[in-house]
């Protein structure tokens, strides 16, 4: 008897030690500044417990098994008794792994339901579209309604959610901000949806995390979350100070291999659209439609007048 309460304090020892390595401050995925982000921080806690909980049934099964019906002095003529099985046993170890299986499946799609929509609570505000196109080894960040657009950063408001639109300049990349919700790829040939919102003013470290080549560490980028009336302030002070981006300019950028933060008074989506399906069926890459996607479509032309209207704010 004494034995066994070592052997259930040696085991118990060992999970507290396992999980105090565990520090949720230091993983920020754990640490959501948006609802997109906490419905995924949940459901990867609840799997982690969930797991954890089968681990521990698993490992006290077995240091029972272990001392209860372990090897025993007999002599060689000995036989064991034939022991038929037990059917409800059986059973039982093939429904648990069943019921497991499948409550975590209900959790995943269900989660994954909701990250893919504006967040609930939201769907009747309109999002701030943002184009988000990489490039080796730089984003650009494209405000088509605001008529600007930054590099290696982007700003956005809080309590507001936000369209990113993304796709490629060269290889295929991630966009990924760990504590605004989870990644989508960009690729050069379609664009991608990824819906996210900010519910805390700060900044969060965005970055691709699939690998591209020999850049992909350095491409990292800030997301600012800020109050509306100081990201309108923001926009109005680009508009005043930064320079107009041109055709030339831009593909000079996308000859750069490590630029730093940039920002401009207007888009390069006019001279160079991102790479969208026929917009008169209604349809982006990511193959929603406009309904689903929560925004009015906006073909090449309404994007040339936007920066049009935006040089025109500038020079007034």
């Amino acid at each position: 008897m004494k034995k066994k309460r070592w052997l259930f304090f040696g085991l118990f020892v060992s999970i507290m030690l396992l999980l105090s390595g565990c520090d949720s401050s230091s993983l920020i995925v754990l640490d959501p500044k948006g609802p997109q982000a906490k419905t995924q921080s949940s459901t990867i806690i609840f799997s982690i417990l969930m797991m954890a909980f089968v681990l521990i049934v698993v490992y006290i099964l077995y240091i029972i098994m272990l001392t209860k019906y372990r090897a025993s002095k007999t002599s060689d003529d000995y036989i064991p008794p034939h022991i038929e099985g037990n059917k409800w046993l059986e059973f039982t170890w093939i429904a648990i792994p069943v019921i497991i299986v499948a409550i975590l499946s209900v959790v995943t799609v269900k989660t994954t339901s909701a990250v893919e929509s504006v967040p609930a609570g939201y769907e009747n505000q309109k999002p701030l579209v943002i184009y988000a196109a990489s490039s080796n080894w730089k984003w650009h960040f494209s405000y088509p309604e605001e008529g600007v657009e930054t590099v290696n950063y982007v700003n956005i408001p809080t309590n507001r959610p936000i369209e990113f639109r993304l796709y490629s300049y060269g290889p295929i990349t991630s966009f990924w901000v760990p504590q605004l919700g989870g990644q989508k790829y960009a690729m050069s040939d379609m664009v991608n949806t990824l819906h996210l919102l900010a519910d805390t003013p700060g900044s969060f470290m965005g970055r691709n995390s699939n690998f591209s080549g020999k850049g992909y560490a350095q491409m990292e980028f800030e997301v600012q979350s800020m109050s509306a009336g100081d990201f309108s302030k923001w926009v109005d002070d680009v508009k005043k100070t930064a320079p107009k981006l041109t055709e030339d300019k831009f593909n000079a950028l996308l000859k750069t291999s490590y630029v730093g933060r940039e920002s401009f008074t207007s888009t390069h989506l006019g001279f160079n659209p991102p790479p969208e399906m026929d917009m008169s069926e209604g349809h982006h890459g990511s193959g929603s439609s406009d309904k689903d996607s929560g925004s009015d479509t906006m073909d090449h032309s309404d994007m040339s007048n936007m920066e049009d209207m935006g040089s025109m704010e500038h020079g007034n």
